[in-house]
């Protein structure tokens, strides 16, 4: 039997433009899936649009914010070496994989909806039946992906995201590019949200996966776990 193949898509990106504050992945949107994922001896590949060096995004590392996993795997030499030597999209654009995740923080919001390799990745693997989850601000890597018949992959979809008044309360609306909650919804998707900000949610519509913020991460990882058990 094949072993289930995982890529993890994880920022380049440790400024925000304004150059004033650190920002880059945000720990556990990544920990939590590759945590399960190890446990089901699932085979993981972390890419990056550039390949090399991941940012971590400090706010990600502060006592409140580092649960027990991330905090596992943050102490874990070869875990980090992994993040310092993260694979280039281009290295990974042929490899066939069951799931392709596309990890948060606010770096994201830079390197991801632009990117045309990825948006090849994301397409490819979607027409082909495979799920594709995104968390957080990962999600804004799914705003400009095309489908074959040219409509935004996320028309009509029901998903979700990290949400406006949440970068209010995370005192990031002056510094990030724009307003991702908006922008999902020009794109025509569903738009939905937790009744409280900050709290888990996570919404499934087909093959396609999205959890709303970091508090998401433990839920995402469980929903995408059953996701791909039913469609191996």
């Amino acid at each position: 039997m094949d072993i289930t193949k995982i890529l993890i898509i994880v920022t380049n990106i440790g400024l925000y433009d304004s150059g004033k504050l650190e920002t880059g992945l945000w720990l556990s949107e990544l920990t939590h899936l590759y945590h399960e994922a190890k446990q089901q001896g699932y085979e993981i590949t972390i890419a990056s649009p550039k390949g090399g060096n991941v940012p971590i995004d400090p706010e990600s590392l502060k006592r409140f914010t580092l649960d027990k996993v991330s905090k596992k795997y943050w102490a874990d030499p070869a875990f980090k070496e992994l993040l310092v030597h993260s694979r280039s999209l281009s290295e990974v654009a042929d490899v066939k994989f069951d799931l392709v995740y596309l990890a948060g923080g606010h770096g994201t919001m830079y390197d991801f909806p632009d990117d045309p390799q990825m948006q090849s990745i994301i397409r490819n693997h979607y027409e082909n039946g495979k799920p594709v989850a995104a968390i957080c601000h990962g999600v804004g890597g799914l705003l400009n992906v095309r489908l074959s018949d040219g409509q935004y992959l996320i028309k009509n979809k029901t998903i979700t995201g990290f949400n406006w008044f949440e970068e209010s309360l995370a005192n990031r609306k002056k510094e990030v590019p724009f307003n991702l909650e908006a922008s999902l919804k020009e794109r025509g998707s569903n738009y939905q949200k937790a009744f409280i900000p900050m709290t888990s949610k996570v919404v499934t519509d087909g093959n396609l996966i999205t959890g709303q913020n970091p508090f998401s991460s433990k839920e995402m990882a469980k929903v995408v776990m059953r996701k791909l058990e039913t469609s191996i």
